[in-house]
């Protein structure tokens, strides 16, 4: 027999209440399928099963607040017999309001948030680091990129920082990841999550899934999409229990540079404020070109400022060759 339980959906969630189910005993799922919306203190997230299998029975009822962990449903194996009582398929329950819609979800988000950032700051030896970046290459090669296209289809300064992001990281694998049980646990994929502020109050951070391999037109439509749906309240909850690391771009609140906390159990977080035009020296002489502040929070108990300093000059090296960006 399967368990199905509530998952984890970050760092700052210890439980959530089931608005509806989108499954009953008998049905048939597959996994990455959405079977059931549970409301957290940022939104309702879409929750998906993730094996194969066929409802035996539905434990939890809407409107029920539970903790992380308990179990929601149970299953059976896809290749089991299904009992025979199964054939008949329940009534679904009806989705009634959850039990907090009474509350004040920005003042219980803003409690929820400062208690992973305080347990971040108490776990989490940080270290900073920050690089000014050059992006006069960066913005003439993506306007150029963005002049065959459409305008519903032109590609931002901040999907270029993603993917080469994604890309310095390959060479600092430490940065991407996990810290679990004293020890690191490093990802096999590159998922970003990306800091999105509500239109409410509040922010979510749910992942790009795979930056790395990605080319610019698709990173651009996703991100357009996953913004859309954060503001929205219609997340999936593996958007926000995978990001490997966090990239917060405060561009355009007119920001020179952000220090960050890691949002555990990750262990790095990078931070770009607006790129700017300002004073540079190049090839000895002095001109005005935009650049940007990138800076580096990370974990002392994985990294340190060695290699930290390595993923930044990769990152700034990168962002001088942006046509490498594009595939």
């Amino acid at each position: 027999m399967i368990e199905f339980k509530l998952p984890s959906l970050g760092a700052d969630m210890e439980e959530g209440t089931l608005l509806t189910w989108h499954i009953k005993p008998g049905d048939r799922v597959s996994r990455g399928q959405v079977v059931a919306v549970v409301d957290t203190t940022k939104a309702a997230i879409d929750v998906e099963i993730w094996r194969d299998g066929v409802v035996n029975e539905l434990r939890v009822n809407v409107g029920e607040t539970i903790p992380v962990g308990t179990v929601m449903a149970t299953l059976h194996e896809a290749t089991e017999d299904v009992p025979e009582a199964l054939a008949t398929p329940l009534a679904p329950t009806p989705a009634i309001p959850p039990a907090t819609a009474t509350l004040d979800h920005l003042a219980e988000m803003r409690r929820t948030i400062a208690a992973a950032m305080s347990r971040s700051k108490r776990e989490i030896p940080h270290y900073y680091l920050s690089e000014t970046i050059p992006m006069a290459n960066a913005l003439d090669w993506l306007a150029q990129y963005n002049q065959a296209l459409p305008m519903t289809e032109r590609v931002l300064s901040a999907v270029l920082l993603l993917k080469a992001v994604a890309l310095a990281l390959k060479r600092t694998p430490e940065l991407n990841g996990f810290y679990r049980d004293d020890q690191f646990q490093p990802a096999a994929a590159i998922h970003t999550g990306v800091a999105i502020s509500l239109r409410k109050g509040g922010l979510v951070a749910p992942a790009l899934h795979d930056v790395a391999d990605k080319p610019l037109g698709q990173l651009m439509l996703e991100l357009s999409d996953l913004v859309k749906r954060a503001r929205s309240g219609t997340l999936r909850s593996s958007e926000l229990s995978d990001p490997t690391i966090t990239v917060t771009n405060l561009g355009e609140q007119s920001v020179s540079s952000v220090l960050g906390v890691i949002y555990p159990p990750q262990v790095a977080l990078v931070g770009f404020g607006s790129i700017t035009a300002q004073p540079c020296v190049v090839n000895g002489q002095v001109c005005v070109q935009p650049v940007v502040c990138a800076t580096l929070a990370a974990d002392h108990r994985v990294s340190d400022g060695h290699r930290g300093a390595m993923f930044l000059a990769e990152l700034h090296q990168l962002l001088q060759e942006p046509q490498a960006l594009a595939k």
